[in-house]
């Protein structure tokens, strides 16, 4: 699906009311041209949550929380960025665009799809009531009636075309049960009634499997007794992605606002029974392995994920895909942990045994990744002599290279390096040494922009840069006043800061902003996101756009002086020390009839 367009997620940031929207969730408070509430992202007993209605913007001064209203949807409702956007444009009315490889119609042709499996799911419960053996069968797994109904569970009758018939009577429904995965066409001509089609699910247990969002976008469908496959999921299909889909993760989100972390396992009865034991966090993949899209949106969930695989060894080969799956997403801030249940043991059975607490002892003793990844590699080795451990060090290498730059991978590399018996520098520079020819210099990086989220927060208080950005972000249609010469004189800084308000004042100018989230909102992600938001939460005393316009203007002149003055000072200094170059002594000379007889060697 192609990239939501700039403009779609301005026109939501303008049209939202942040107060109102935050307000359905948190209990807010008028204090003064804010609201406040406690925190509902860290436990707190004195009020530190603030919204601004006039910079569409919330801050928690305890915890440091803080973004827009799509910052918030995600943050408090566990949503991915699109799901934040689809939820917003629903309350307007609006259909989400997408830029490129969509067609509007296809997009459209969704709803139909999920008004269909919604429909569908409703009949498989229906069905459920009235069959014995299937309700008798989940009495015996251990699950009460206001489980099943909270998870939507239901009964695919034993006929051949019992949802055909249903929802089927005409071609292009049959069409809308083929694109759902829900029929089958029949290999080698007709049924005996001249049907090309069949009901997919058949005499089993259906398990809705549903988006974020509710919406059921597949089935999973389970056999009451002896047959095969035990489980038949769902194909994939125009709504249902099963390498990027998580079964409970609905349920999950709707059982607790503030998640610190889940706990993966393998199967929906896994799922479903730690969910009704209270371990309401509990999501699967769905007949497939972990894929770096599920950790993707774990990681946008929580900050600490368990794994739990079988303690067979199919589980233990699953655990071990999943930790490869999982290296590029290590890193500081996040945590990732296995958990091996004893042999014959999976968490249904386990959970339904020991208990909820018992269960939750275990999930506390899991294994780091570090540590399961040296366990894993040890017993492949002898460590005792060199040779095994330079067999270890080997079968590491590839698997410390997905780690992505950062403090975990120097936290892996001491640990790795511990076990080896060699110096974390020397054992880098050895594996550095194995993945390149001996030949071969390393690339000097490409000179890039000076400014950094870190350098502009740090470019002094009250500095020119700040108080160019400070009045940006208060005023964003105020870029549009700046002229072309105003512009171009902040080429030649190099102050701290300068390339982000560079960035900001190009980026106002070719898509004008009127409020202070839009610009926030575009910067979500981005190298300065974090700058702008920290200055856009101290209080500024800014009287009006003419004011701040104004005084943007009186700083952007300034700068460029700044470096004019900083770049006549190194001309000069190279003319009493050496001869210039013509096109240098033309350049002094252009400099010093500019700068006239303003001092600006005082800055």
């Amino acid at each position: 699906m192609g990239r939501i367009p700039q403009n779609f997620i301005d026109e939501l940031i303008a049209r939202a009311d942040i107060v109102e929207v935050i307000g359905a969730r948190v209990q807010l408070k008028k204090a003064g041209r804010e609201y406040k509430a406690c925190c509902p992202f860290h436990n707190e007993k004195t009020p530190s949550f603030s919204v601004s209605p006039d910079k569409q913007f919330y801050h928690c001064f305890g915890c440091g929380k803080h973004g827009t209203v799509l910052g918030f949807l995600m943050e408090h409702d566990h949503m991915a960025f699109p799901e934040a956007v689809e939820e917003l444009a629903t309350r307007f009315g609006l259909q989400v665009p997408h830029e490129g490889g969509v067609d509007p119609s296809a997009r459209r042709a969704d709803e139909p799809l999920f008004e269909l499996m919604e429909r569908v799911a409703r009949f498989y419960a229906e069905r459920l009531a009235g069959e014995a053996r299937a309700r008798d069968y989940l009495a015996q797994r251990g699950l009460a009636p206001e489980t099943i109904a909270r998870f939507g569970l239901g009964y695919a009758p034993n006929s051949w075309n019992e949802v055909l018939r249903r929802f089927g009577a005409a071609e292009p429904d049959r069409q809308r049960l083929a694109d759902a995965g829900l029929i089958v066409e029949r290999e080698g001509g007709q049924m005996r009634d001249g049907e090309r089609h069949y009901d997919r699910f058949r005499d089993r247990i259906m398990f809705p499997i549903r988006d974020a969002r509710g919406r059921v976008i597949a089935f999973g469908g389970r056999v009451i007794d002896a047959g095969e496959p035990k489980y038949l999921n769902s194909p994939e299909t125009v709504l249902f992605h099963k390498g990027r889909e998580l079964y409970g993760i609905y349920e999950t989100r709707r059982a607790r606002a503030n998640l610190t972390r889940v706990v993966v396992v393998e199967g929906y009865m896994d799922v479903v029974r730690l969910h009704q034991s209270g371990l309401d966090y509990a999501l699967a993949t769905l007949g497939t392995a972990t894929t770096p899209e599920h950790l993707r949106r774990i990681f946008r969930l929580v900050p600490a994920v368990v794994f739990a695989f079988d303690g067979d060894r199919a589980g233990r080969a699953a655990a071990w895909r999943a930790l490869q799956q999982a290296l590029p997403e290590a890193r500081e801030g996040r945590e990732m942990r296995f958990l091996f249940l004893p042999e014959g043991q999976d968490p249904d059975t386990l959970v339904g045994a020991e208990g909820r607490a018992a269960f939750e002892q275990r999930l506390q003793g899991a294994v780091p990744l570090s540590e399961y990844l040296v366990r894993e590699l040890s017993e492949q080795s002898e460590l005792a002599h060199a040779d095994g451990r330079a067999r270890f060090a080997e079968s590491a290498r590839p698997l410390f290279a997905r780690v992505p730059e950062g403090v975990y991978r120097e936290l892996l590399l001491e640990r790795l390096a511990a076990v080896v018996g060699l110096p974390p520098q020397r054992l880098e520079e050895l594996w550095t040494s194995a993945r390149k020819p001996p030949a071969a210099a390393a690339t000097p990086p490409p000179p890039g922009r000076r400014a950094s989220a870190r350098r502009a927060t740090g470019a002094g208080r009250g500095s020119l840069v700040r108080q160019a950005i400070v009045r940006l972000l208060h005023y964003p249609a105020i870029a549009g006043e700046v002229s072309l010469a105003e512009r171009a004189g902040l080429d030649a800084s190099e102050e701290p800061g300068i390339g982000l308000l560079r960035d900001l004042l190009d980026n106002l100018r070719a898509q004008p902003a009127q409020i202070s989230a839009q610009v926030i909102q575009r910067w979500s992600g981005r190298e300065g996101g974090e700058a702008l938001q920290k200055l856009l939460e101290r209080e500024e005393v800014i009287t009006d756009a003419a004011a701040a316009a104004g005084e943007l203007r009186g700083a952007l002149v300034r700068l460029a002086d700044l470096a004019a003055g900083r770049r006549l000072e190194a001309l000069e200094a190279k003319s009493r020390t050496g001869s210039l170059a013509q096109h240098e002594l033309e350049e002094l000379q252009r400099l010093i009839k500019e700068m006239g007889h303003r001092d600006v060697r005082g800055g």
